[in-house]
């Protein structure tokens, strides 16, 4: 097991350098099913700080078209939970950034959490991120299992959730908080409006234990900057997905167009 947790070295690591950090998300299994290692080796190489792994579910309520078409073609590709932690496997000792598998309560209770964490660590992952996953069931069931095996479970708050309530995420939870940058689902946009800079700036005031990453939107300069402003550092998924389906899975194409993205 590693000696610490590779979310919270990275944090720390930020934390002393100052240094704001990028982060993505891609749906493994798409656009092909043995796709994962390119990906992941890639976008090391590239200076990305943390991946999140797209688990593919057939009903994704947190997220917009790009993923969700991503997740019905990484099923059709026959993409599975137990193909991937293979896949991951394989690449384990390659890796040295924080991998976070991100997917529904669902296909992980189905898998077995006992299981799902035993595989994670052998997997060289060390977080993960399950949108619909109740605050209550967190702390009864899941967090118990992953502090056993050193994961960290990241939680998601959005403009609508109550001061209260990320003060009680913030201290039962370890490695940073998920900032959603807006109510709705994934997908990309344009600009981020004055309600949600004044949203990031008020979370920010609150200075909270966990560092934030913010994540939903960002797409260009405009948006990664306001993001990196408010948090650690911002969080790029529909618009990668989008830019790696449009290159044919050529991880090394869809981070050049994904940097020129963000420059504009």
């Amino acid at each position: 097991m590693q000696t610490q947790n590779r979310i919270n070295q990275l944090f720390s690591e930020q934390r002393e350098t100052g240094r704001k950090l990028l982060s993505l998300y891609f749906c493994a299994g798409c656009p092909s099913l043995d796709g994962t290692a390119h990906v992941i080796t890639t976008l090391q190489r590239r200076g990305i700080d943390m991946i999140e792994v797209g688990i593919p579910f057939s009903d994704p309520l947190a997220d917009g078209p790009v993923i969700q078409s991503a997740g019905t073609v990484a099923l059709k590709n026959g993409m599975t939970l137990a193909t991937l932690f293979a896949q991951l496997r394989a690449i384990k000792d390659e890796v040295k950034i924080p991998l976070v598998m991100m997917g529904y309560l669902n296909v992980i209770m189905h898998y077995g959490i006992e299981q799902f964490c035993k595989s994670c660590v052998d997997s060289g992952v060390s977080g993960m991120i399950i949108p619909d996953l109740p605050f209550a069931d967190y702390l009864k069931e899941v967090k118990p299992v992953a502090d056993r095996y050193d994961l960290r479970v990241i939680m998601m708050i959005t403009p609508e959730t109550s001061e209260e309530r990320i003060r009680f995420i913030d201290e039962h939870t370890d490695g940073f908080i998920y900032m959603v940058s807006s109510a709705s689902i994934t997908g990309a946009q344009k600009s981020f409006d004055d309600a949600k800079q004044a949203y990031f700036r008020h979370i920010n005031g609150m200075q909270l234990r966990n560092p934030r990453m913010i994540g939903f939107g960002i797409s260009n300069r405009q948006t990664l900057e306001s993001a990196q402003q408010n948090a650690a550092g911002a969080i790029v998924g529909s618009k990668f997905v989008t830019l790696l389906n449009e290159a044919g899975g050529d991880a090394d194409v869809a981070m050049d167009r994904l940097y020129e993205a963000l420059e504009r």
